[in-house]
């Protein structure tokens, strides 16, 4: 992992479950998703890292700056790939947990200033993330490799209290 990215580790954390913000009065804002458990990792299998970059939450990820985005992967003429993973944390009675875990393709050519991802892909997966699944099968074994690792030297409490099901999907 770039040492770059792991001195900014306490700066990059995940964000874990904070109180109801509705405080269960029922107005403004009831029955709206909150996103406030769930960070996006970026996964880079060439650079060889994998680190949380919050500005993903928005498409404003230092990877996402200064790019066209089309609709046509076939437009992009050099892509570079990249993994948004959408993790949700959750707590249960041992602790924090990596509950949901959902990697969402996206390709990047910068020196073209092209990029593509499907973004009902995108919200289908950060859905899931939050419903508490597991969707990583479409990614590469690099690549979940890299997630695995991220997720394990971040917290390994959290990794040991996270369910078999993300465990098996992501093996060593």
């Amino acid at each position: 992992m770039n040492s770059d990215k792991s001195s900014n580790k306490k700066k990059n954390t995940f964000t874990i479950i904070k109180d109801d913000s509705t405080d269960g009065h029922g107005g403004y804002g009831m029955g709206s998703i909150s996103l406030e458990n769930m960070s996006p990792v970026i996964i880079d299998p060439d650079g060889n890292e994998a680190y949380v970059d919050m500005d993903a939450m928005h498409a404003r990820s230092a990877i996402e700056r200064r790019v066209k985005y089309l609709n046509d992967r076939s437009e992009v003429p050099n892509p570079r790939l990249y993994w948004i993973v959408w993790v949700t944390v959750e707590k249960n009675d041992h602790g924090p947990y990596f509950a949901g875990v959902a990697g969402s393709e996206l390709l990047v050519d910068k020196p073209n200033k092209r990029a593509y991802k499907s973004m009902p892909q995108h919200v289908t997966h950060m859905e899931k993330s939050l419903k508490g699944k597991i969707v990583v099968e479409h990614m590469d074994d690099h690549s979940k490799k890299l997630l695995r690792d991220f997720l394990v030297e971040f917290d390994e409490d959290m990794w040991n209290n996270s369910t078999d099901e993300l465990k098996e999907a992501l093996p060593k």
